[in-house]
């Protein structure tokens, strides 16, 4: 049995998976694991392996030793590299820029390609750097390829691409929207079809990613036609963290008459703000139990967020036209009832009605909760960015034997 090795490199983390790229969607992987807190002294390394869980606490210095650390484990286990038949090594990368559209087989020239972006995406790409090339050294018998999360959203229409300011400008600084958490959009925008027993292209749908991170997609015959975020992941629906769509002002003001600095600025909007900003929390299952005891920042936290995603499903139905499917994902779509419900209610002239009993089950797979006379199918869809990353590497380093 073939095997690919998933890598995601974190600045303090990296998660990985050992997955059977032929494997169904619902099936877990063959082997899961982190490396936490590196740099620091009380590193973690966490690995499941045949229903078992195994942990071990020791000063992780850097990525090199937190990746190494990984691999003697994973081989003390009985499913290391030298164990099983690996043909791919699959690298998450947060930012492509206008450079990648597709997987890359990685070489020193992609290596390079990926670190031009890193003024793109500082916080992210520079992590994927070093989980590429400590894997490269320690596996240098295996291809590595890059899957980029901007990928599938590198040909969304200009009018939905370009930002309205100074063309030269945003030519000469690469200002333009690029989209984020494209393989989930991909993979459950694919499964959607599947369940509709359709093919990808004739199915208009929109996908809702809804995590600590949190983004919509308008796809229209298999092509993304819209997506909330943009440049950056800050933009578009509100998040567990970040602001969501913000009034470029506030910048400007809170500069000018708070005195925060750019860097502080930016902390605010990406970490201080969202759901944890208005409630203190951004764990969902916190949140409810503060709305359910009365507390007022929950209840107004939450009806931003509904509101927010709202808007974004409204627009999204116009620029898709006809639609045939809504989709759910990630943490919060996959596990929280009141969310769904919410942002579809009172849709029914839309031809959106959601089953409440459907919509009340637990989460076990893909399934339909949409009620039977709902014109447009509602799906809740756990996403595998994993697999689709094992998929897509596996796919790429056959094509090019």
């Amino acid at each position: 049995m073939s095997y690919a090795f998933v890598i995601n490199s974190g600045s303090s983390s990296i998660k990985f998976q050992i997955v059977d790229p032929a494997a169904d969607a619902s099936e877990a992987p063959l082997v899961s694991g982190v490396v936490e807190q590196i740099g620091e002294p009380n590193g973690r390394l966490t690995v499941h392996y045949q229903g078992e869980k195994h942990s071990e606490q020791r000063p992780i210095a850097d990525h090199t030793a937190g990746l190494h650390t990984a691999i003697k484990r994973l081989e003390a286990l009985g499913c290391g590299p030298s164990d099983l038949h690996l043909v791919a090594v699959g690298h998450r990368v947060v930012h492509g820029g206008l450079v990648f559209s597709q997987p890359e087989v990685i070489n020193d020239q992609v290596v390079d390609m990926i670190r031009d972006q890193i003024p793109l995406a500082p916080l992210h790409n520079p992590a994927n750097i070093d989980g590429i090339e400590v894997a490269r050294e320690l596996l240098p018998d295996i291809p590595h390829v890059a899957v980029f999360d901007t990928g599938f959203f590198a040909h969304l229409p200009p009018a939905a691409a370009i930002y309205a300011i100074n063309k030269d400008v945003a030519g000469d600084h690469q200002v333009r929207r690029y989209g984020f958490h494209g393989t989930s959009h991909e993979f459950v925008s694919a499964q959607a079809a599947a369940m509709l027993d359709l093919p990808d292209a004739a199915v208009n749908q929109i996908t809702l990613h809804l995590g600590n991170g949190a983004s919509a997609a308008a796809i229209r015959g298999g092509e993304p036609v819209d997506t909330s975020m943009g440049m950056t992941p800050l933009a578009g629906l509100v998040m567990g963290t970040r602001t969501g769509d913000i009034d470029p002002g506030v910048i400007f003001h809170l500069y000018r008459h708070a005195g925060m600095s750019i860097d502080e600025i930016d902390q605010l909007l990406n970490k201080k703000s969202g759901v944890k900003g208005l409630a203190g929390v951004n764990d969902f299952r916190e949140l409810r139990a503060m709305i359910q005891e009365e507390d007022q920042d929950a209840w107004l936290a939450y009806n931003i967020y509904i509101h927010q995603l709202r808007r974004f499903l409204g627009s999204y139905m116009i620029s898709v036209g006809r639609v045939d499917a809504i989709t759910f994902t990630a943490g919060v779509g996959e596990n929280d009832r009141f969310v769904r419900a919410d942002a579809l209610a009172n849709l029914e002239m839309y031809g959106v009605k959601i089953d409440p009993e459907r919509n009340a089950l637990p989460n076990d797979g893909p399934r339909e909760i949409s009620a039977d006379d709902s014109q447009i199918k509602v799906f809740v869809i756990p996403t595998n960015e994993e697999l689709a990353i094992a998929q897509k590497s596996v796919a790429l380093v056959a094509d090019h034997r």
